[in-house]
């Protein structure tokens, strides 16, 4: 029980953390607009906020695999230990800022982009490994993995097709996500290991 309250509350302090980091920047950037990886980008003075919810994510995260890579399965668990990683890559590496007089590092930005792009990727592949092996055992499958997986492929093509609310869009997303893993952490919460979750 006390594994699960760690993690819950590792993901709740990055959720926190992406959701203030808005009210730090500097005059220009818009939460509607702009992503998470903007306020976390290069030459911001306080990007420090939107990157430690990014590192505190993906630590959450890896914990969470530890803990559920058994009713995850091998797959499962990979792809979301692949997000957890990659999340910590995207503190680590920060992208360009939105604003374009502010100089940055080129190869910087790439591996954010990179490791952005294997966030969405991991998790995608994560959630559906996960509704395969419990099809396979003939267990339910969970509208909110349903949801989860819809909406790695939704939002993304909605920031693509109306980049003026990218900045929504993605927070849609990051939701989606906070509200999966912390539905995954729910059984850790309880006495009795239910493997069947």
């Amino acid at each position: 029980m006390r594994t699960g309250i760690g993690i819950a509350v590792c993901l709740l302090a990055s959720a926190l953390a992406l959701a203030v980091a808005p009210l730090f920047m500097p005059k220009g950037y818009s939460w509607i607009t702009h992503t998470t990886s903007e306020s976390a980008a290069q030459g911001v003075a306080v990007a420090w906020v939107a990157r430690l919810g990014f590192l505190l994510f993906g630590l959450g995260v890896i914990w969470l695999v530890a803990e559920r890579r058994s009713v995850w399965g091998r797959w499962g668990a990979v792809f979301h230990a692949g997000f957890g990683v990659f999340m910590i890559a995207a503190a680590v590496f920060s992208t360009k800022s939105w604003d374009v007089a502010m100089t940055y590092d080129p190869i910087e930005d790439v591996f954010h982009s990179i490791a952005a792009t294997l966030i969405g990727f991991c998790f995608t592949f994560g959630v559906l490994a996960i509704i395969l092996r419990r099809r396979k055992a003939h267990l339910e499958i969970r509208w909110l993995d349903l949801v989860a997986l819809s909406a790695t492929v939704v939002m993304p093509v909605s920031m693509m097709v109306l980049n003026n609310f990218a900045g929504v869009f993605q927070r849609i997303m990051f939701l989606v996500a906070y509200v999966w893993y912390l539905r995954e952490v729910n059984p850790l919460l309880t006495t009795s290991n239910n493997t069947s979750e």
